[in-house]
């Protein structure tokens, strides 16, 4: 999987989890509309890390425990293939 997807996913699976809109979310984390819906359709790769952290707050979580998950934590840079 695609690095940039792994978070991608890990933000639809707490938005899921905890019935949390992407645009509830934007206003939850103070981060704006356009950038999380950029994050989220894979338009931005690479998000700020104070970014990430704002939505990692917003869902009640240190940003430690935001990226700590086993599809990110399994992740080899080595696979990743540069295009």
């Amino acid at each position: 999987m695609e690095y940039s997807k792994i978070y991608i996913e890990r933000i639809r699976q707490l938005c899921r989890e905890r019935r949390i809109a992407i645009n509830k979310l934007a206003a939850m984390s103070d981060v704006k509309q356009s950038t999380l819906d950029n994050i989220v359709r894979g338009l931005t790769k690479n998000p700020r890390v104070k970014t990430l952290h704002k939505i990692a707050i917003a869902f009640n979580m240190t940003l430690s425990e935001f990226l700590d998950f086993n599809e990110l934590n399994d992740y080899s840079f080595e696979d990743d293939v540069e295009e």
